[in-house]
């Protein structure tokens, strides 16, 4: 049926049930309420036209019956109402004489001749669109809510999924024992288990996209006890950002594990030292880096400079920035942060006045065999790029660190241990504040574990873990780079912040977790091996040296470490001497580190379990 003339129809039905009501209503009084024909027909003809207006203001022949909702009833009830109460009130006027009953009749009438047959439709459409082929998989919906059931009603008229929902689960105890869409409601997360066993749940999907990330963490610790496998609608932020895949359900990631709820930023303070300056990032194409770039990109900079070594991850970057912020000036920077002559030409072109230090070899076994690479880049690029900010003026330099920098047991924790050392004597003659940023592994990052295990379970195990009591503080990239943007706007120069990461978490729990939230039973149908501990790695990190308090700042997650006293002629020689060394033995080379540091223990002599 074409639409002009399916439109011509529905607008031809629903001003017929205007005029028909009126009849009814009119032949159910016992007198003569208008006065004869004529009132009659004036009464009728103002409806009409009230009624047409009502129509063609709420769209009403637009609309799909198919469809027909909450939406589609409350347009008809305003219909029904003004084409009968606005005649009415005029008879009253213009007679003198109240005639409620024939106005209750006449709205009473409309409102059932227009909805009936839309409702009546929209019944029969769900009743024969549900679909007939054969289920292969059984779905648990956790949250009874208006999420919850369009996913459910999705899944029963989608003929293209082989998933059914058998029920729900929700904590509202209102709720239980209900239907909802005919599916039954059975009770709380307390129940999930039983419920998953007793009917052979194969899937569950949690349906609550406007919870706190500490309910669905707490949530997924429950479901993860099944075998069955969970899946997650995503939050309502993620679905505003254009994350998580344009709100479709996704699988559950160790992120919603850890159930840390969004961070309270200052947005003010933020944009007081980053708004109209020219920023530059170091490693901007890293993972660090780049987020820093998505990050400080809002809070409109001048001149955002992306400095990195690797031209495919600094041209990826590129792009993304000026599809995202296309009015914001960017200028793209190949540079090895280790070449002194090269970062003073960027400083004296650009003349950053805030500076973010991302770029860093990070990976612990690889610089163990490579101790010299570490201290070129860790150490004497962090010289260069510090040095450089002090002699043209930056107005503030923020060290990106890692717990490993405390009591070091690797060559790649130790230079940065000595990268913090420098700033902060540094800072002490200088106008520029320079602190350093220290936190622990960030999830999803280059070389981190979270990337490993997930290949190793597609590939079907065995995920490998180094020793079943490893601990690790994990934080996602996004909430990591986040404080760091916070700590800077609470730097007075010297400083080390300590980010909150939360609880530490066993690495062997989070490989478990892992393959169960993939739908697999760990060392059933997926293998963990230990593999032992690799060159330079320990059980524990800290985020704390012996000789650092901690004090609190504004930012319930940031902390401050106490400045080390340093004394910057000592540290001048001992780099001076560390650079003479790089060709040597590597075992030469820690011992320069050891004496320079005087915490750092090699891991090869400390024992396991130590």
């Amino acid at each position: 049926m074409r639409v002009a003339y399916r439109t011509k129809v529905i607008i031809a039905w629903d001003l017929a049930a205007v005029l028909l009501s009126l009849a009814v209503a009119y032949a159910l009084e016992p007198s003569e309420p208008l006065g004869g024909p004529t009132g009659w027909l004036l009464y009728g003809a103002a409806s009409l036209a009230i009624g047409y207006w009502s129509l063609n203001r709420h769209k009403l022949d637009r609309r799909i019956w198919q469809y027909t909702g909450m939406a589609e009833l409350k347009c008809i009830a305003q219909t029904a109402l003004l084409a009968a109460v606005i005649p009415f009130a005029a008879a009253l006027v213009i007679q003198g004489k109240a005639h409620g009953l024939l106005a209750l009749h006449h709205f009473a009438g409309i409102l059932a001749l227009m909805a009936g047959p839309r409702i009546a439709w929209r019944a029969f459409c769900d009743k024969y669109s549900i679909k007939k082929q054969p289920v292969t998989r059984k779905a648990l919906i956790i949250g009874a809510g208006s999420c919850g059931t369009l996913i459910a009603k999705e899944m029963q008229q989608n003929d293209g999924v082989t998933i059914t929902p058998v029920g729900f689960i929700d904590d509202d105890p209102y709720k239980h024992r209900m239907q909802v869409l005919g599916l039954p409601v059975f009770g709380g997360r307390g129940d999930i288990a039983c419920i998953v066993e007793s009917h052979r749940i194969d899937e569950m999907i949690i349906a609550m996209p406007s919870v706190s990330k500490s309910q669905i963490s707490a949530l997924v610790n429950i479901c993860k006890t099944t075998k069955a496998k969970l899946r997650i609608v995503p939050d309502l932020q993620d679905m505003i950002d254009g994350r998580g895949a344009s709100g479709r359900v996704r699988d559950v990631s160790v992120e919603d594990l850890l159930g840390r709820d969004p961070i309270r930023t200052d947005l003010e303070h933020i944009a007081g030292y980053v708004e109209r300056k020219v920023v530059l990032i170091t490693g901007a194409g890293g993972s660090i880096g780049s987020e820093l770039c998505r990050q400080i990109a809002p809070f409109a900079p001048s001149k955002l400079l992306l400095l990195g070594h690797g031209e495919n991850s600094i041209y990826n970057i590129e792009m993304e920035m000026r599809g995202t912020f296309p009015e914001l000036e960017i200028e793209t920077v190949i540079a090895d942060v280790q070449d002194r002559s090269r970062i003073d030409s960027v400083f004296a072109r650009f003349r950053p006045q805030v500076v973010f230090h991302a770029a860093a070899h990070k990976h612990v076994p690889l610089m163990e065999r490579n101790p010299a690479e570490a201290i070129k880049n860790n150490v004497f690029g962090t010289k260069n790029v510090a040095e450089c900010a002090d002699a043209y003026g930056a107005e503030r330099f923020v060290l990106i660190s890692t717990d490993k920098a405390v009591n070091p047991t690797s060559v790649m924790g130790t230079t940065k241990r000595i990268a913090e050392m420098f700033i902060q004597s540094l800072d002490k003659h200088s106008s520029t504040k320079f602190v350093a940023v220290r936190f622990g592994n960030v999830l999803g990052s280059r070389g981190s574990v979270i990337p490993r295990f997930k290949e190793q379970i597609l590939k079907g195990g065995p995920v490998t873990v180094t020793h079943p009591e490893m601990v690790r503080y994990f934080m996602t990239i996004p909430e990591a780079v986040q404080l760091v943007i916070q700590a800077g706007s609470f730097a007075k120069g010297g400083e080390v912040f300590i980010l909150d990461m939360g609880k530490p978490v066993k690495i062997y729990d989070l490989a478990v977790d892992l393959i169960r939230l993939s739908g697999y039973e760990p060392n059933l149908d997926i293998d963990i091996t230990f593999s032992g501990m690799r060159e330079g790695e320990k059980l524990y990190e800290e985020l704390l040296t012996n000789e650092e308090g901690l004090s609190s700042t504004k930012h319930n997650r940031i902390f401050i470490g106490r400045p080390a006293q340093l004394n910057r002629t000592e540290l001048d020689f001992e780099i001076r001497k560390m650079e003479k060394v790089l060709a040597q033995h590597p075992d030469e080379i820690r011992a320069v580190l050891q004496h320079l540091v005087p915490t750092y223990r090699n891991s090869e002599t400390i024992a396991v379990g130590s």
